[in-house]
């Protein structure tokens, strides 16, 4: 009977997500590096160029990959001949586990899990507690998978409970438009049918954990119908053009994973979760002696890939623009930024608002200026500040008008596509809104020299800071006449493709 000791798991636990944090899958890397090559949008290949450039720094830096260091789900598989040392469940281990990989004083990983979540929304500091599934099954072993989610694709998550005769591919391509780019594409779909409703959405978290492999299918061929729709749904879902961070492009996809279960003859629950650019997942097998042992990747895993600034950039000092700057700037236009730059996300913006609403003065002046929604990683070292990748700009939709009438803003920065309201605001307001790529968080933050918080000190992560930046890479996503390259791009990719096929 194998023995399993209370801190070898708590120990792994730690190491997996510290690991995870700073290494892409190689799998992962080979795929987005076919899909940077294969790539003839300008623009969605430089995006792809920055996730790999990013990816290549964290390997090298230990330094995460994204500001949004994710939620911890664990599949834990429990061999029914495990015998157990130690005082703590299984659950205190992992979220043991998941307390000092987020506290390591090397690499501190953003804290981002809110207690009381239709309340105070009150954050516990440490990332604690993990989503945990368990499975006993035979053996002397403890098999477990480690992956740390993102808020911004976990939140285009979908679900339906279908009919029988509904048509599984035909909704998913459906669903697709209504995700946006929030979910940082190219990445990959994992899709549940069957059993019950929270059965389908166990099964398409957990298809994500599966490697890249949708080649070996397409040469092999499927052999069941779960393979049937991955070939079918990764041929369509390339199709569409949504292409790298939405601005259009041949993928969008690396793989579809697809896993089913049984179900009752009126039901058939299907759940599509995204995962994004940033995957981070790893599984060990603890056997009773000692910590996993988790494989250091080889630099050379990694392609070298230098990113160009073209001969069309615009370069753009914050301190100096005027409204008037910005009426030339095309969707599509990438734009190095220099200067101050103020930040400010969801929890920022909703007391902004409501501060605005009572008369009152906030505590930075924002006529003329940008701010970028980020919360960034907390530096270690030398570090001006961690990673400060992009959040979903979506979320600041509904307090959009509000900011650029009653504040002067002039422009924002923020990752994915802007919804309807929120674009006639700009229109309106003839202010501008820039995406910087999700996915290339660490690469973001070399163009931070300085940083300080000027307001809301209160709210962590999510107070608004004042960066000095330098060369910050962006693009023009939505134009002071309220044109949108996440509208026009995958439109003209989609009719490219087509043309071609």
């Amino acid at each position: 009977m194998t023995v399993i000791h209370q801190d070898d798991v708590i120990q792994s636990v730690a190491d997996a997500l510290q690991y995870i944090s700073y290494y892409h899958p190689k799998d992962f890397i080979d795929a987005m590096h076919q899909a940077y090559e294969r790539e003839e949008n300008p623009a969605a290949r430089d995006a792809i160029a920055q996730i790999l450039i990013n990816s290549r720094m964290c390997a090298t830096g230990h330094r995460p990959i994204c500001q949004d260091t994710g939620i911890v789900t664990v599949f834990a598989h429990i061999g029914m001949k495990v015998r157990w040392e130690g005082d703590m469940s299984l659950d205190d281990m992992i979220n043991e586990g998941v307390r000092r990989a987020y506290q390591h004083p090397d690499n501190v990983l953003r804290a981002s899990i809110l207690d009381d979540p239709d309340g105070k929304r009150q954050n516990t500091g440490d990332n604690t507690p993990a989503i945990i599934h368990h499975k006993l099954v035979p053996g002397d072993t403890v098999e477990i998978h480690v992956a740390a989610k993102g808020g911004g694709s976990e939140a285009k998550s979908k679900f339906a409970m279908l009919n029988p005769s509904d048509n599984v591919v035909d909704w998913v391509l459906e669903q697709l438009p209504k995700m946006g780019a929030g979910w940082c594409p190219p990445g990959m779909l994992g899709i549940g049918i069957g059993g019950t409703a929270e059965k389908a959405m166990t099964l398409a978290k957990e298809s994500l954990l599966d490697p890249i492999d949708i080649q070996e299918l397409q040469a092999r061929g499927a052999a069941n119908r779960a393979e049937e729709l991955r070939l079918e749904l990764f041929d369509k879902v390339n199709k569409s053009g949504i292409g790298a961070q939405g601005l259009g492009g041949l993928t969008t996809v690396l793989d579809i994973k697809v896993k089913d279960y049984p179900t009752h003859a009126a039901n058939k629950p299907v759940a599509i979760i995204p995962n994004c650019a940033a995957t981070r997942h790893i599984h060990f097998t603890l056997d009773g002696n000692g910590t996993a042992q988790l494989p250091v990747p080889k630099i050379e895993d990694w392609p070298e890939i230098a990113w160009e600034v073209n001969d069309n950039v615009r370069r753009v000092n914050l301190d100096e623009v005027t409204a008037e700057d910005v009426q030339s700037w095309q969707p599509g236009d990438t734009v190095l930024l220099s200067g101050k730059l103020l930040t400010g996300r969801d929890a920022a913006h909703k007391r902004m608002v409501d501060m605005l609403a009572k008369g009152e003065s906030l505590p930075v002046d924002m006529r003329g200026r940008f701010i970028y929604y980020v919360g960034p990683v907390d530096p270690v070292g030398n570090e001006v500040v961690g990673p400060a990748g992009p959040t979903t700009a979506t979320r600041m939709d509904k307090f959009t008008r509000t900011m650029l009438e009653q504040t002067g803003l002039l422009g924002m920065v923020g990752k994915a596509e802007r919804g309807p309201a929120a674009i006639e605001a700009i229109r309106d307001n003839k202010a501008v809104y820039l995406m910087a790529v999700g996915g290339a968080a660490y690469l973001v933050a070399q163009a931070i020299k300085k940083a300080r918080v000027v307001g809301f000190e209160d709210l962590g992560m999510e107070a608004i800071y004042e960066f000095e930046v330098e060369d910050m890479p962006v693009t023009v996503a939505v134009d002071t006449q309220g044109e949108s390259v996440h509208r026009i791009g995958p439109a003209k990719w989609k009719e490219i493709i087509a043309t071609h096929a």
